[in-house]
C-alpha cells in the first residue's frame, strides 16, 4: 500500500467521518442495559450507594496566566468531590490502558521520556491543541465508560463527577487520565501516521510532537495537515498560527521544556542559573534561588539526567 493510500484510509477512519457517511440500515432499538451497576460501583469505590448519589458537585473557577499570553481557566472541585474523583482515578481508572504514545500523567512516563523519543532529530514539529480538556467532549467520556462495562446508572454518576459543561474540567484529578484513555484511538491513528511518514509521534496532554530523521518539507506539510484532520474527528482544533513550531538542527529543538538537539538536557541558561545560585549560596551571598528551591531544581536535574540516559 502506498503512502497516499494509507493516508486516505487513516483520515477516513474517525467517528466524525463515519457520522458524515451515516450508519444506514442499523436497528434503532435501544440496547439492553447489561453493564455493571451501582452496587458494583459502590463496592469498588468503598462507599455506600447513598453517599455516591448525594455527592455534591461544584467547582471554584479561577484563571491563571499562560506563558505565551492569555489566561487558562481552572476549575477546582469542592473538597468532597475532589476526594471522590481521586477514588475514581485510583480505583477505577488506574489500571486501564492508554496508548504508548501518551506520555503525560502515566506511570513510568514523564516529560523526560516524552523528550527522549525525539532526541537528535533532523526536524521536530510541535503542535498544541486548543482548550484540550474542555474540548474532550462528554459524549466521548460516556461512550468510554459504557465500553469498559458500566451500566447506565453507574455511567450517569461517573459522568456527573468527571465531566462539567460538556467536557473534562481542567482541575479535576480524573481529567488528565481520562483524556488519555478516551484518546487511545486518536493516538493510535497519529502514531500510524507518523510511522507511514518515517517519523516518531508522542503526546504530552495538549502538546503533540513529531520528529523526523530527514528534512523533507513535503512530508512535514503532510504530517501537519493530516494531524489537523485526524484531530477534527475527535472534536479538537490546533493552534496552527501561534503555537506551531518547526525546528531544524541549526535551531534549538525543545520538547516539554527540554532541549533535544543532542540527547536530552535542561536549557543552557537554566543550567547556568543553577550553577550561579549554587556558587553564591556556598559563598554565603544572596542568590536568585533559596536553598530549598535549589534543592528542588537539583532533584529535577538528577531525574532528567537519570531518565535521559536510560532506554
Amino acid at each position: 500500500m502506498g503512502l497516499l493510500d494509507w493516508l486516505r484510509r487513516a483520515l477516513a477512519g474517525g467517528p466524525a467521518e463515519r457520522a458524515r457517511r451515516g450508519e444506514r440500515g442499523r436497528s434503532r432499538r435501544p440496547a439492553r442495559d447489561t453493564g455493571l451497576g451501582l452496587m458494583e460501583l459502590s463496592r469498588r469505590l468503598g462507599l455506600p450507594v447513598s453517599d455516591l448519589q448525594l455527592a455534591p458537585v461544584s467547582y471554584d473557577e479561577f484563571r491563571i496566566p499562560k506563558r505565551g499570553g492569555g489566561a487558562r481557566t481552572i476549575l477546582a472541585p469542592n473538597a468532597k468531590l475532589k476526594a471522590l474523583q481521586r477514588r475514581v482515578l485510583h480505583r477505577l481508572l488506574g489500571r486501564l490502558k492508554a496508548h504508548p504514545a501518551a506520555m503525560g500523567f502515566e506511570r513510568g512516563r514523564s516529560i523526560v521520556t516524552h523528550a527522549r523519543l525525539h532526541a537528535a532529530p533532523a526536524v521536530i514539529v510541535r503542535m498544541d491543541v486548543r482548550e484540550f480538556f474542555p474540548s474532550t467532549e462528554a459524549h466521548r467520556v460516556r461512550e468510554y465508560f459504557r465500553a469498559i462495562g458500566w451500566g447506565s446508572e453507574a455511567v450517569m454518576l461517573l459522568m456527573k463527577w468527571c465531566t462539567w459543561e460538556g467536557g473534562l474540567p481542567q482541575g479535576a484529578p480524573t481529567s488528565p487520565r481520562l483524556s488519555n484513555l478516551v484518546n487511545y484511538r486518536m493516538d493510535a491513528r497519529l502514531a500510524g501516521l507518523a510511522a507511514a511518514l518515517g517519523a516518531t509521534y508522542s503526546r504530552y496532554a495538549d502538546d503533540l510532537a513529531f520528529s523526523f530523521a530527514r528534512d523533507d518539507r513535503q512530508t512535514i506539510t503532510a504530517a501537519i495537515r493530516s494531524t489537523k484532520l485526524i484531530l477534527a474527528d475527535y472534536g479538537y482544533m490546533l493552534h496552527l498560527k501561534r503555537k506551531l513550531s518547526i525546528r531544524r538542527r541549526h535551531q534549538r529543538q525543545a520538547v516539554t521544556g527540554l532541549v533535544v538537539n543532542d540527547g536530552v538536557r535542561l536549557p543552557r541558561e537554566t543550567r547556568r542559573l543553577l550553577r550561579a545560585a549554587r556558587h553564591r549560596l556556598a559563598a554565603g551571598r544572596p542568590a536568585t534561588l533559596t536553598p530549598e528551591q535549589l534543592a528542588g531544581w537539583g532533584a529535577f536535574l538528577g531525574m532528567v539526567e537519570r531518565q535521559a540516559g536510560s532506554r
